[in-house]
């Protein structure tokens, strides 16, 4: 899904057609160049927010969940961060 970019002088001026634009697909709105906002649908919204991270008891976890934590590979850029291990 890409986004399309808007100013905030554009936004202001034609919120009912890009309100209709964002609820098919994500409108970053910019100001001064930068981006600083962008205008989604609620249920895109919902969405997103139901995804955010909980803790989960192992018990909680798939078998499919186990496997793949199971099967995980440590890539060989992580060894960079070896020293924070304290091994003693």
């Amino acid at each position: 899904m890409t986004d399309r970019h808007v100013s905030s002088t554009e936004f202001q001026k034609a919120f009912g057609r890009i309100r209709e634009a964002a609820l098919k697909t994500p409108v970053t709105i910019t100001h001064h160049g930068r981006e600083s906002l962008v205008l989604v649908a609620a249920e895109e919204f919902r969405r997103l927010k139901s995804r955010d991270r909980r803790a989960l008891h192992v018990a909680e976890l798939s078998d499919a969940e186990m496997t793949a934590i199971l099967e995980a590979e440590i890539p060989p850029e992580a060894s960079a961060f070896d020293d924070e291990f304290d091994q003693h």
